[in-house]
C-alpha cells in the first residue's frame, strides 16, 4: 500500500479488536500510521504484548508505549486491584471506567502528532456496543477536537487536527466484519479486563461479554478462543 510521506495519523492501540480495526482502517486511507500504547498501571498488561503484535501485524510504522502513572489515584477495577473486575451486568458506568482516561491518552497522542506533524488521531471508541463510559460519546470527542485546536501552536498557526472515531456508530458485529474485510487478525488481539497469567480471557467481564456477543451476531468464530 503506497503511504505519502506527509500523510500522517497517531492511532491509539490498545492491543483490543476496536483498536486492531482503526489501524486496519487508517492504513487502508493511506495513512503512516504511528501506533501508541500505555502502561497506566492497568491489572491487565497483557493488552500490551497483543497491542505490539497487532501494530506488526498490520503494518504500523512504527510503535510506541508511554508509560503514566496514574494508577495511583485509583477509582478504577482496572487499576486498583483492591476492586474487583464485574463478572456480571451492572447498571451505570461500572467500575472499570478509569478518571479521565481517554482525555489523558488523546491529550499525549495530540502533543506526538503535533511533533510529527499529523494532524489525524485515530481512536477505537464505540458508542453503540460499549460500557457506557463517558468519554466514548460523540460530544466529547467533538468537545476534545476543539481543544486540540485552541492548545496547540499547529493549530492556532492554521493546522487542522482532526480526532477519527471511525467505529464511533457501529455495533461490534459490523466492527468484525469490516476488520475481517480488511484481514484484520483477531487472533492476535485481547479484549479481556481480567485475564490469568497465561493470558487467556476470562470471558465473564463487561469486555468480554461484548465482543462475544460481537462474534455471534458477526456469525464467526473468535480466533482468540482455543477451540
Amino acid at each position: 500500500m503506497s503511504v505519502a510521506d506527509d500523510k500522517k495519523a497517531v492511532v491509539l492501540l490498545s492491543g483490543g479488536l476496536d483498536s486492531a480495526t482503526i489501524l486496519a482502517l487508517a492504513r487502508k486511507e493511506g495513512f503512516q500510521c504511528h501506533a501508541l500504547s500505555f502502561d497506566y498501571g492497568q491489572r491487565h498488561k497483557g493488552e500490551l504484548k497483543a497491542a505490539a503484535a497487532v501494530a506488526a501485524a498490520g503494518g504500523a510504522h512504527e510503535h510506541r508505549v508511554a508509560t503514566l502513572g496514574v494508577g495511583f489515584i485509583g477509582g478504577s477495577a482496572l487499576t486498583d486491584l483492591g476492586l474487583s473486575v464485574p463478572q456480571a451486568p451492572t447498571t451505570g458506568i461500572p467500575v472499570t471506567y478509569v478518571p479521565a482516561r481517554n482525555t489523558v491518552f488523546l491529550a499525549v497522542a495530540l502533543g506526538w502528532a503535533e511533533v510529527l506533524g499529523a494532524h489525524d488521531l485515530f481512536i477505537g471508541v464505540n458508542a453503540v456496543d460499549y460500557s457506557g463510559y463517558p468519554d466514548c460519546r460523540p460530544e466529547y470527542l467533538a468537545a476534545f477536537e476543539t481543544l486540540a485546536n485552541l492548545a496547540t501552536k499547529a493549530g492556532v498557526e492554521g493546522g487542522r487536527f482532526h480526532i477519527r472515531a471511525p467505529l464511533l456508530h457501529l455495533t461490534k458485529a459490523e466492527i468484525i466484519r469490516a476488520g475481517l474485510g480488511l484481514g484484520v487478525d483477531y487472533g492476535l488481539t485481547l479484549s479481556c479486563y481480567a485475564p490469568n497469567d497465561a493470558g487467556q480471557a476470562c470471558g465473564a467481564c463487561d469486555a468480554c461479554r461484548l465482543r462475544a456477543k460481537g462474534f455471534a451476531e458477526a456469525g464467526v468464530p473468535d480466533p482468540a478462543i482455543a477451540i
